[in-house]
């Protein structure tokens, strides 16, 4: 009996041990939040979340809304991982502590309203455009509109931050958009009804939607091929975050293995996103690419000052000179016009007496005018929103 007892115990624990020699299945403790932007969301991680899934590793709980709202989610232990369309804000101090992984790569593209003829933009006319100086679409050779440039509110959102940093040198520069949606898929819906919009995406978000269309950079498109070869400038990296120091640093080490399947680098080509592991030399293609943008930048400017420069003088017509000589003076209280347009003061009928101030009446002071400074006018505050 005592024997058969040990044997049983034996048997239970030789049970136990082969238990936790077995790998690890799918439980509550493999449960995962994913937070970041919009983007990310729709174009891959909702896919890759499923996979995961089926592949019965674990659940990925998605809330898609925006970059910062993710990276400060994982910073303060209420999210797993994150998404990002940009890199490490060194100003931000809640990002120190976070690890920004590269997935994949994406275009950051300026989508227009498909009957819009204009097909092409330069680095310098998108840098005068969100400058506020390029404001119709005449002065790219399209239709005499004001552009409807469009914007994401979100502060430091990932693609609008990669923008401006690629245009400005600044993720966080101001510009000139008035109008500011939550995010992309709000402002693709609304350009989608506008034929003077102009705003941006990613290529991975709209190669497949035909309410809008993507307009070039530099002559290049868009296309997987362009970003892979680094020859379309506004090429973006996708980052998946995490915290250095995060408890379930199991669960997403096995999630970051998952990334590393032939399976999901299906995914990621299906959304038109080059995986971030094929392609060869990206430090070489980024420096390229700077490097690029800022020659084209150089070159425009400069060629757009010597053509104001050779401008000449306007000429008046002939004989203007001798009939502005023969014309009689005007009279005196016709010349008291104000500038901007204002009405001509009354002739007054005869000058008043000067009145003795009351005893103890202030002197009149004149009323002080400022000019608002134009590049808070108007202007988005959101890096990337």
């Amino acid at each position: 009996m005592l024997l058969s007892s040990r044997l049983i115990a034996a048997a239970a624990l030789a049970c136990l041990v082969g238990t936790l020699a077995m790998p690890a299945t799918a439980s509550a403790a493999d449960e995962l939040i994913w937070r970041g932007d919009q983007a990310t969301g729709r174009s891959i991680m909702k896919d890759l979340a499923a996979e995961y899934a089926k592949q019965k590793r674990g659940k990925v709980v998605m809330q898609p809304f925006s970059t910062v709202s993710g990276l400060d989610a994982v910073a303060q232990g209420k999210a797993d991982l994150a998404g990002s369309a940009r890199g490490r804000d060194e100003t931000r101090p809640e990002e120190a502590n976070l690890e920004f992984l590269p997935v994949a790569l994406d275009a950051a593209v300026m989508i227009t309203h498909p009957s819009n003829p204009v097909q092409n933009l330069t680095m310098h006319q998108l840098y005068e455009i969100y400058f506020g100086r390029i404001n119709n679409w005449k002065q790219l050779g399209g239709a005499d509109k004001p552009i409807n440039l469009y914007a994401i509110a979100a502060p430091l959102d990932g693609i609008e931050y990669s923008l401006r940093e690629l245009v400005f040198n600044n993720g966080g520069k101001r510009v000139a958009a008035p109008r500011l949606y939550l995010n992309t898929i709000a402002l693709e819906q609304a350009i989608a009804i506008d034929p003077a919009g102009l705003g941006l995406s990613t290529l991975g978000g709209v190669h497949s939607n035909t309410g809008v269309r993507m307009v070039n950079v530099e002559g290049v498109t868009p296309s997987t091929a362009s970003v892979a070869d680094g020859t379309y400038p506004l090429f973006i990296t996708l980052y998946l975050v995490e915290r250095n120091d995060d408890f379930h640093q199991d669960v997403i080490d096995r999630f970051r293995e998952f990334l590393a399947t032939p399976g999901v680098r299906d995914i990621v080509r299906k959304h038109q996103l080059v995986p971030y592991g094929e392609v060869a030399d990206i430090a070489a293609k980024q420096e390229a690419r700077l490097a690029f943008i800022q020659e084209r930048m150089r070159t425009e400017k400069e060629a757009a000052l010597a053509l104001a420069a050779a401008a000449p003088a306007p000429v008046a017509p002939e004989g203007a000179e001798l009939a502005a000589a023969a014309a009689p003076a005007p009279a005196p209280q016709a010349s008291a016009l104000v500038q901007d347009g204002a009405k001509p003061a009354a002739k007054p009928a005869s000058a008043p007496a000067k009145a003795k101030p009351a005893k103890g009446a202030t002197k009149p002071v004149a009323d002080a005018t400022t000019t608002p400074a134009s590049s808070g006018a108007g202007a988005s505050g959101a890096a990337g929103g």
